[in-house]
């Protein structure tokens, strides 16, 4: 085999639509846009659009609500920092903070803080200190004989 008998499969690449080429071309004067017309001109947005209609999206009711001032946690499972432990990524000896997750990799940010769920099993003793944590994850963490103490998120005053 040589270099100039490479080619791609069959139907691997497909050629480029040239438009506005001849007559030759099957896609020439008028480019495969039809006769005048809004969708015939250049520059045109009309996703959505009903034809005077009033549209789909705004004859549907509003739902819900977004909180403007809401927290959001950087979520970490049991059965991950058992598993770095087991890698001795974290130390157990020392008390796992929202830092030492971070530094460890298991964490990329902390946003709001760090909420601990009983995902997985726990089978060291683990001294864990974080903002958040759901009720069966402490009551796992305090079962395997450590301790997860859940510290309140640092409050933003703004004084005005």
């Amino acid at each position: 085999m040589k270099l100039n008998e490479l080619s791609d499969n069959e139907g691997a690449t497909k050629k480029r639509k040239r438009v506005g080429r001849g007559p030759g071309s099957g896609t020439g004067k008028m480019g495969g846009r039809g006769i005048k017309g809004q969708k015939s001109r250049s520059g045109v947005a009309i996703n959505g659009y009903e034809g005077g209609q009033m549209p789909l999206y705004q004859r549907l009711p509003k739902r819900g609500f977004n909180k403007p001032n809401r927290k959001s946690f950087a979520v970490v499972n049991l059965g991950l920092i058992q598993k770095f432990v087991d890698a001795k990524k974290i130390d157990a000896k020392k008390a796992i903070t929202e830092d030492v997750l971070i530094e460890s990799g298991l964490v990329r940010r902390k946003l709001d803080g760090i909420r601990v769920l009983a995902k997985g099993d726990v089978t060291g003793k683990l001294n864990i200190e974080v903002t958040g944590a759901s009720k069966s994850a402490v009551a796992a963490v305090e079962k395997a004989g450590g301790s997860l103490s859940v510290a309140a998120p640092v409050a933003e005053t703004s004084e005005a």
